[in-house]
């Protein structure tokens, strides 16, 4: 029997009533005192781009493009100042970023580098979990795409290994390592992500949000710096609490360690490729953390030319970029979505929601507030299938909320800024590689929320308690 096509499409419909009643239901609200019709017509596009890009009738890079355009025909913005964000420094690097992760996958350095892990370490279960987030964390220093990292070299890896074990999603062998493997490979990822400011793509928006917005820069060592210590403890907290909640039924693995020096053999030495590669990734990452000390070069340009190395050489070629269609996704989405919602910062706006929220909290001291605030921002994750669309909606009016109400710019920061990743961990669509994961089969939806909440909450107290506490003693507040 053929396929309905009426029950989608009656979906497809409620998705486009829902973000157009929202978006045309605050734009005849009479805007506030001081806040000009121009800025709450583009308050009202804003936030329909963002439910847009929660319940998707198109998809989010789609919704955005759309936006952008509305901003430009409802006269929110000129046309110039509705395309400005396209070219904008940030949004070339994200793209230079998901350049650079094509290239590892092509030559198979990653693989390379993930097959060394699993033969050092994997000879348990326990550490072969440790080889593959090892592998994540190494790359995760170069290579802002989670979702290239996981979805192309750690994830196929991990599902090798599973099937070694006659661990499969829909056999009842699950629980023997699939299980296990899937929900920690997500969880770690989520603190990798928040340890680097090239963990995921959308740190690089966080970090020039707060230079925006603050007086505040956050650069590549200061963001590692203030990171390493409460991501080592949960690299360590959060795989016992998994290890307890979904126990492997294998605990010892030493076909992981052979099936990696099987597969390292034949890759054989290291390739011409691999090694122009890893140069190109050592430099990037030289300039990258010498930037302001020996030289002024902007990120983006420096992340660009070692694209550009990567181009002359032959290492990857121009077919292989045009054919990168996540990466000119995330190009539109995070280009879009930027200049909005830096648009929306010089409105006014996000002062007037500053101060309503401070006075709602005026009773509180600063802690209780922060703490509060930093809760919420967190558990509203539920709400979105994307760090960068919670992050551009919410990050700046939740951290001028928490310097309303007192507290220390460079704590609210850093732990706004962590909380953005770590809250990802929630659900199986928090960030990319959460479907990616997820749908592998091998874990109930039930036990992936469950998990999610358990570690939030290890993360949560983490962070807030450990990790202000060596922010306070770097100087950070």
């Amino acid at each position: 029997m053929a396929d309905d096509p009426v029950g989608p499409r009656r979906k497809v419909l409620w998705r486009w009533l829902l973000t157009l009643m929202i978006g045309f239901g605050i734009a005849l609200i009479p805007p506030p005192e001081a806040i000009s019709r121009e800025a709450w017509t583009l308050f009202a596009i804003f936030i329909a781009t963002i439910v847009g890009s929660i319940v998707q009738p198109l998809t989010g890079a789609a919704m955005v493009l759309l936006g952008v355009i509305a901003t430009a025909v409802f006269g929110a913005l000129t046309p110039t100042e509705a395309l400005k964000g396209y070219s904008e420094p940030v949004v070339w690097l994200v793209l230079a970023a998901f350049f650079l992760s094509v290239g590892m996958i092509k030559t198979g350095l990653g693989r390379r580098t993930a097959l060394h892990f699993v033969r050092l370490l994997g000879g348990r279960t326990v550490g072969l979990g440790y080889a593959l987030i090892a592998t994540d964390f190494v790359l995760a220093s170069v290579i802002p795409s989670n979702s290239a990292r996981n979805g192309g070299v750690i994830l196929p890896i991990a599902r090798s290994i599973c099937e070694t074990y006659d661990s499969r999603p829909y056999d009842g062998t699950a629980r023997r390592l699939g299980t296990y493997l899937m929900t920690l490979l997500y969880q770690a990822d989520v603190i990798i992500c928040a340890t680097f400011i090239t963990g995921q793509a959308s740190n690089i928006i966080i970090a020039d949000l707060v230079q925006k917005n603050t007086d505040i820069q956050i650069g590549y060592l200061t963001w590692f710096a203030a990171a390493i210590v409460p991501a080592l403890v949960s690299l360590v907290a959060v795989p016992y609490l998994i290890f307890r909640l979904s126990p492997p039924e294998v605990k010892e693995t030493p076909a992981a360690a052979q099936f990696a020096t099987g597969e390292l053999e034949k890759l054989g030495p290291m390739k011409r490729q691999e090694w122009l590669m890893f140069c190109v990734l050592v430099s990037v990452v030289v300039f990258w953390t010498t930037k302001d000390h020996l030289h002024s070069v902007d990120t983006a340009i420096v992340a660009m030319s070692g694209i550009c190395a990567l181009l002359v050489t032959r290492v990857i070629d121009w077919r292989d970029l045009m054919g990168e269609q996540a990466a000119w996704s995330v190009f539109v989405w995070y280009g879009g979505l930027v200049n909005m919602a830096a648009a929306l910062s010089n409105t006014g706006l996000t002062q007037l929601f500053a101060g309503f929220v401070g006075g709602q909290t005026s009773g509180f001291g600063w802690v209780a507030a922060l703490a509060l605030i930093a809760l919420v921002y967190f558990y509203t994750h539920y709400l979105f299938a994307s760090i960068t669309a919670h992050v551009l909606a919410m990050f700046v009016p939740f951290l001028a909320v928490t310097l309303v109400a007192g507290a220390p710019a460079g704590l609210a920061v850093l732990l706004l800024a962590h909380f953005s990743n770590l809250n990802a961990g929630l659900t199986h669509y928090g960030t990319t590689p959460a479907p990616i994961y997820f749908g592998t089969g091998y874990v109930t939806l039930r036990q992936w929320w469950i998990v999610g909440f358990a570690a939030s909450v290890v993360n949560i107290l983490i962070w807030a308690v450990i990790g202000a506490a060596w922010w306070k003693l770097l100087g950070w507040w």
